[in-house]
């Protein structure tokens, strides 16, 4: 089974963040990035199939000489090899654009994406991703089993969990879940020595033309002082509530 594991090269929770050029972009100094968490679930339990079934995991990044950096740690955890298409990650459509084509040049079975990306929380890639291969697709994964070329998947809905049969080839969209963080694999010495000599291909992005263009980023508003209202002022504080907080 060979498997790809889309990887998003994200910036740390911690990092503090700021818009330059009029807000219209993203500033990156001082910023440190890491894989994004949701795509680093599926990178583990895709090195799970590798160990227990023989799979051949490929990691694959759609952005600049930067992502290499992420890219490598997923190698040190166990991927087999990389590719990194050379281009901008301008929206969600023209990243799954060049991800299909990536899936059709390698012939994979199964294609693991994180649900969403900790940046842009946009959730749109993989679903897109499997309407231009026309594979089945399961959202929000939180188990995944194959024995041949059938799947059982688990998926979390409203309420509770869906359980799911699909055959391969399949596009799946990870979170936590898929794996628990516990079993999260941290790349040991040998694994980051064992990476640098792994293949990280570099591929040119297909012509396409992005359906969007950010036009201006802007923070959210700085919390307010909190307002405390006496306990038998009931009146205040449904007026508070309806006419200031806007929540009743």
């Amino acid at each position: 089974m060979k498997i790809l594991v889309c990887i998003s090269h994200v910036p740390d929770t911690t990092s503090k963040i700021n818009f330059v050029n009029g807000d219209s972009e993203f500033d990156t100094n001082g910023v440190q990035f890491v894989v994004n968490p949701n795509d680093e679930f599926g990178l583990t339990r895709a090195i799970w199939f590798k160990e227990k079934q023989g799979a051949q995991v490929t990691v694959v990044n759609v952005g600049g000489p930067e992502t290499e950096a992420t890219l490598r740690k997923a190698l040190a955890i166990g991927a087999d090899e990389a590719i990194r298409v050379n281009a901008v990650p301008t929206d969600g459509l023209f990243v799954a654009k060049q991800l299909a084509e990536v899936v059709k040049n390698g012939s994979f079975d199964l294609v693991i994406a994180g649900k969403e990306s900790l940046d842009y929380n946009g959730a749109m890639v993989p679903g897109m991703l499997a309407s231009l291969l026309g594979y089945d697709f399961v959202n929000s994964c939180i188990g995944l089993e194959v024995d041949g070329t059938s799947a059982k998947a688990i998926r979390e809905i409203d309420g509770g969990k869906e359980t799911i049969a699909a055959n391969l080839p399949l596009v799946v969209g990870g979170q936590k879940g898929i794996v628990e963080e516990k079993d999260l694999r941290i790349p040991n010495m040998r694994g980051i020595m064992t990476a640098r000599t792994k293949a990280l291909t570099i591929v040119e992005p297909i012509g396409t033309v992005a359906a969007t263009k950010v036009i201006r980023f802007e923070k959210p508003a700085p919390k307010s002082a909190v307002k405390l209202v006496s306990p038998d002022n009931l009146d205040e504080l449904v007026n508070l509530l309806h006419n200031e907080a806007k929540v009743i």
